[in-house]
């Protein structure tokens, strides 16, 4: 049934995407940026087109029209000249919460840190929008030059270590159109057991090393090869998530984490 169905987002599926301000297309979406803490996608990475010379900028889920989502297109509530004056990005360099806060501010985001959730003390980027005095701007001089944002095409690739040996690598994420958080990892087995495809809650993760490339998980590859496999040609299903959770002995995220 319909309303069983869950509605995530594939970020590979969104390559391409058109990026629409309000008064032209201002390029294509290239990568998204989460942070490692909540994992929550913060920004969208645009390649721009000619208009802005093809540099790349980054636009967060704050700045989202709604609906959002159109046909091939993410549509945001900027003009292409606040995208054209917005602060430059190096994307060979990681982005420090100064760097954030030089963003939001520029475009009068409120910031989502400082609160215990996702963002901010709300649930989802449109909420925060729309909560008058929801954040207040923090001086970039008083913000620490931590990083906790990573590209997902960056770990793509990143070898699965369960328990007792490898198992696979990270292929891909899916994400809460609504939230943005990042609900599932996807993980690609072929190398043990071939077409099997499963998925990760990221809360289940262990430990990642970034720089060796490494995500470890709480399982064994035994508790892996017996977990419900994800078929990428079906939609997610309240009842499939069901099944994942309790093969893993986790509570289901819309209620309680374990």
């Amino acid at each position: 049934m319909e309303k069983n169905v869950v509605h995530l987002r594939r970020t590979k599926d969104l390559n391409q995407y058109t990026i629409a301000a309000t008064d032209t297309d201002i390029g294509k979406l290239h990568d998204f940026y989460f942070d490692d803490e909540h994992w929550t996608i913060r920004f969208i990475v645009v390649a721009t087109g000619i208009i802005l010379s093809g540099r790349k900028v980054l636009i967060s889920p704050l700045a989202l029209r709604h609906p959002a989502w159109s046909p091939l297109h993410v549509n945001v509530n900027l003009t292409w000249k606040q995208v054209q004056s917005s602060p430059g990005i190096d994307l060979h360099k990681p982005v420090s919460r100064r760097r954030e806060a030089e963003h939001h501010n520029h475009y009068g985001w409120p910031h989502y840190w400082g609160s215990k959730g996702v963002w901010g003390s709300c649930s989802n980027p449109k909420a925060l929008v729309e909560m008058a005095g929801a954040a207040s701007h923090t001086e970039t001089k008083d913000l620490s030059d931590e990083m906790h944002l990573r590209s997902t095409r960056e770990v793509t690739g990143y070898h699965i270590e369960a328990t007792d040996g490898e198992i696979g690598h990270l292929e891909d994420f899916l994400f809460d159109g609504e939230t943005w958080e990042i609900r599932y990892a996807i993980i690609d087995t072929k190398n043990w057991w071939p077409g099997k495809k499963i998925l990760l809650r990221p809360q289940w993760i262990k430990r990642v090393s970034w720089a060796e490339r490494e995500v470890y998980i709480k399982m064994s590859r035994e508790e892996i090869q017996e977990s419900p496999e994800w078929d990428p040609n079906r939609a997610i299903s309240r009842d499939y998530e069901l099944r994942l959770h309790k093969h893993y002995g986790y509570a289901p995220y819309w209620t309680a984490e374990k």
